[in-house]
């Protein structure tokens, strides 16, 4: 297995992290940062607040999503699989 066969195994891990994990942490971000703005106008300073919200906009972002995002783990799967023979030769 030489240098490039594990920057390019590294390479798609951290993309295929990025593409599974990018919107539902970006979802998370937004209403978090939406209700802790509500908090601040309104002077609730219930810590609690916030995770109802998130929790429901995670799960909207999962049933949404959740197909494209299980291709996107699934072909990453088999191109790992598929590939290993190759990286295993060596």
């Amino acid at each position: 297995m030489t240098e490039s066969d594990v920057l390019y195994l590294a390479k798609e891990a951290i993309g295929t992290g990025l593409l599974v994990g990018g919107p539902i942490l970006g979802v998370s971000l937004l209403v978090g940062l939406i209700i802790s703005v509500f908090q601040a106008m309104t002077q609730i300073q219930e810590q609690t607040l916030t995770f109802i919200p998130k929790i429901f906009a995670i799960a909207l972002v999962l049933i949404l999503l959740g197909p494209w995002l299980l291709e996107i783990m699934t072909n990453y799967t088999i191109n790992l699989f598929t590939e290993l023979p190759n990286f295993a030769k060596y």
